[in-house]
């Protein structure tokens, strides 16, 4: 049966969802499809007796300890969370080319799957990882160090942990700036915490907290760290290996499962069973004896009021069976009765859990689904809420409303019989788009602009609708909230869901993020304009800065059904100087300008994101000559380097298995291999010497950079090295991106053909120099720059240059992949140069 309910929705305000989410957000309500039936039912009622939390700090996503998570929250049974200073938007990305803003959207979904897995929850402040750095007060002058310990002690008074574990010590030992930075703030936030003078603008949303310690979780990557770990003082012995009967793994399994949840930064992980040691030392606080949790009150007699709640709670699992779940509900509807109308966020938080893991127990199937994933400001779509009772005992669905409208009339649940309300909504015509909240606003340098105090350290948006089911079953009633998502089936993937989202009326997608002209002459740019609904029309204009000349000035578009796609071309005219701003784009619409892209972010391991970052592409003009016009290209870790050299007039063919091994490699002027690439591709190493014996019948081979970690392949051939002479790389790199670069050949051919490099060309690069350069080389080898960061040793290993036969190869660790996708005009001159390298004289 299906009843219909037609009003306007008004959004609910982000602070009040967020508010109630910041107490806690029930773990029941967010429980994992990996853990289905009975061992869910079990783990819910297990986690319900105990009251104590833990929070974990780190810098980046990956840099959380999966097995200690995994151990607290599923093995101890405590609340645990892992707080990320950054989103990780400062990483490489091996499945795509999305850097920046985007690699941060996808990492944090990366550590919202990787959570599902270990049980924990997620946060993060308001820091953006701006790239490796090698000091912490590079990132506390990027940053801002009270603004983000500010977010540090927000969190800590949100979310109010017994103990408190560091990721990092705070010292040149954990190598990272940014690692040392979270340790730092760390420590000092376990006290600002707890002192109402610090921060006293977020009392009005949370209380002064203090954690009863401090601990480090002393990580050891090498044989003397791990023989260090031994020998710390006072330090506590812990083993994730330990088995779980009833999850049927141990914690270092589960945590390997967590693990390769980071498929972006290759992160797949081996699910290893057996004992697994790991180390805690006290930082600050009472110190432990035996146990992490000494002297700590796990139990109920800590929250005032409820001390029946933990024998009820205990009742609830002896009654417990995998064949009548249901026998538990009796006292967990006792243990209710208990805390209701108690305040403490401990009671406030588990009367939620109780009631998820009643509706657990009593088989209730609550869902609220919309008719599409897509909406646009002004669109009126319908919502489906279903109830069904799957269990034993009767139920009543005494009401159920969305967003707190007008709610459906009570009705009992007939068994196993789905009971259906449908919902007539309106988008309001004003709505915001779905942006990632962090990116409304323009950020402040290395900080993300958050005004709105109870969004900072949420992982993502809370839904835009959420459904309220209102149920009475053995004599109590509870109130279960879904949000409102969006199911369809793939036929390779079977049954998905999506969170729903406002998007604009047509998605603008832009050209590029920067356009480069090496020269005067115009060039064709494109808009692609793709339709929400149907029956769009409107109209799109193109700005461009003042000596730049766009022709026509406007086009129209009509586009008669949704998902229509049409691209509309304008003629660009660029000055004949050097020359640099940004081409805007504007749609109209039904009297409404757009003026954001679409930018969709679609992985299988994570739900589909949007960004809307502004319709806009960075204009740079400059001179830019190449010698090598016909280009091979060996991707690697994913990059957008192909297209940002056809934009300097080079042909680009992306070179397959089969072109490395059988084609005719002499009909191309230069072959570039990709970041990574010889990490990646166990077949660019199988046919190092098929792209030697080019370079010697007169190519240019120019070889980007890779990691020292797995650099050769496990299922390709050794290989001793990619350039026809030894040489070595490290981790060496120069992380500041405007230090001074030295010529170190200033008569070298490559620094004037056919481009004359000059200091400016290293102006205006952007997160740093580069990365894993060479250490050691054979005399062959010709290096020719030499920089480093401040206070640090020269490094001339970023470029090397040898003739071998007739061609030249090029071993070359700058950040290319990151300087000619954001349109650096000296970055490009530079690569030109070294693409032309084999036709220099």
């Amino acid at each position: 049966m299906t009843e219909t309910y037609t009003h306007s929705v008004k959004f609910f305000t982000c602070s009040t969802l967020l508010l109630g989410l910041l107490i806690g957000t029930a773990p029941a309500a967010r429980a994992q499809r990996e853990l289905s039936g009975a061992a869910r039912t079990e783990l819910q009622l297990q986690q319900l007796e105990v009251t104590g939390s833990v929070l974990m700090i780190g810098a980046h996503p990956d840099d959380e300890n999966t097995a200690l998570l995994a151990w607290l929250a599923r093995g101890r049974k405590v609340r645990t969370a892992y707080l990320s200073l950054t989103r990780g938007e400062g990483g490489q990305n091996l499945i795509g080319t999305e850097q920046g803003d985007a690699m941060g959207v996808i990492r944090t979904q990366e550590l919202l799957a990787a959570r599902r897995v270990d049980g924990a929850e997620q946060f993060f402040t308001r820091a953006i990882d701006f790239g490796f750095t090698k000091t912490p007060q590079e990132a506390f002058d990027k940053w801002g160090r009270e603004e983000i310990l500010s977010d540090v002690v927000w969190v800590i008074r949100s979310f109010r942990p017994d103990l408190i574990v560091l990721r990092f010590s705070g010292t040149p030992r954990d190598g990272h700036g940014q690692h040392q930075a979270s340790a730092i703030l760390g420590k000092e936030a376990f006290s600002a915490a707890a002192d109402p003078a610090r921060f006293p603008e977020q009392l009005k949303y949370v209380r002064p907290w203090q954690a009863r310690r401090l601990m480090w979780n002393a990580f050891a990557f090498t044989d003397e760290q791990r023989k260090e770990a031994m020998k710390l003082p006072g330090r506590v012995e812990i083993d994730p290996g330990a088995y779980n009967p009833v999850l049927g793994y141990s914690y270092r399994e589960i945590a390997g499962m967590s693990r390769t949840m980071h498929r972006s930064q290759g992160m797949g992980s081996p699910e290893p069973p057996g004992s697994s040691k790991e180390f805690l030392t006290l930082v600050a606080g009472d110190a432990p004896h035996h146990d992490v949790f000494d002297g700590i009150d796990l139990g109920w007699s800590r929250v005032a009021g409820a001390d029946s709640a933990g024998a009820l709670l205990a009742q609830a699992l002896a009654a417990y069976t995998p064949e009548h779940p249901e026998a538990a509900i009796p006292s967990l509807i006792a243990a209710r009765r208990v805390l209701q109308g108690l305040t403490d966020p401990i009671a406030v938080r588990k009367l939620r859990d109780i009631d998820e893991t009643i509706a657990q127990c009593g088989g209730l199937w609550l869902d609220a689904a919309a008719d599409r994933p897509e909406l646009e400001p002004g669109l009126k779509f319908s919502i489906k809420t279903t109830a069904i009772d799957r269990g034993p005992l009767p139920v009543t669905l005494a009401s159920v409303s969305v967003n707190g409208s007008a709610p459906a009339p009570p009705a009992p649940l007939a068994s196993n019989e789905p009971k259906t309300a449908s919902f007539a909504e309106a988008v309001a015509a004003g709505a915001p788009y779905s942006q990632p909240y962090w990116l409304v606003d323009a950020k402040q340098g290395d900080r993300y602009t958050v005004p709105d105090q109870t969004l900072r350290g949420r992982p993502e948006n809370p839904p835009l609708y959420q459904a309220t089911f209102h149920l009475e079953l053995a004599g109590a009633a509870i109130d279960i909230t879904r949000p409102v998502k969006y199911r369809w089936v793939d036929h390779q993937r079977g049954e998905l869901s999506r969170p729903v989202v406002v998007v604009p009326a047509v998605a603008l997608t832009m050209p590029g993020r920067a356009l480069v002209f090496g020269s005067a002459s115009p060039r064709t740019v494109e808009v692609r304009v793709k339709s929400t609904g149907a029956n769009d029309s409107g109209s799109l204009r193109l700005h461009a800065p003042a000596g730049w000349t766009v022709e026509p000035a406007e086009r129209s578009f009509q586009m008669k059904d949704a998902g229509q796609e049409t691209a509309l071309q304008f003629r660009l005219n660029p000055p004949g100087a050097d020359s640099a701003g940004l081409l805007q784009a504007t749609a109209t619409v039904n009297g409404r300008d757009i003026d954001v892209a679409t930018e969709p972010v679609s992985y299988t391991h994570i739900p589909p994101q949007f960004l809307f970052p502004p319709a806009d592409s960075r204009l740079a003009r400059a001179d830019i000559r190449t010698l090598a016009h016909n280009i091979g290209y060996v991707m690697g870790a994913g990059d957008e380097m192909p297209e940002a050299l056809r934009q300097i007039g080079c042909d680009v063919t992306l070179l397959t298995s089969t072109d490395l091994a059988e084609a005719d490699l002499s009909r191309f002027d230069a072959i570039v291999t990709g970041v990574r690439a010889y990490n990646v591709r166990p077949d660019l190493a199988a046919n190092t010497q098929r792209l030697l014996d080019y370079v010697n019948q007169g190519g240019t081979l120019v070889a980007q950079y890779n990691t020292v970690a797995n650099f050769n392949p496990t299922d390709g051939p050794a290989l001793d090295h990619i350039g026809p002479y030894p040489l070595k790389f490290n981790h060496d790199r120069v992380t500041v991106e405007d230090v001074p670069v030295a010529f170190l050949e200033p008569s070298s051919p490559l620094l004037h053909q056919p481009n004359v490099i000059t200091e400016k060309d290293f102006q205006g690069w952007i997160q740093e120099r580069g990365l894993y350069f060479a250490h050691e080389w054979d005399p062959h080898y010709q290096p020719l720059f030499e920089m480093h960061d401040p206070g640090e040793k020269p490094l001339k290993g970023a470029t090397l240059v040898t003739r071998y036969g007739k061609g030249a190869f090029v071993f070359t660790a700058f950040s290319w992949f990151r300087e000619l996708p954001a349109g650096v005009p000296g970055a490009y001159r530079i690569f030109a140069n070294l693409l032309s390298a084999g036709k220099s004289e």
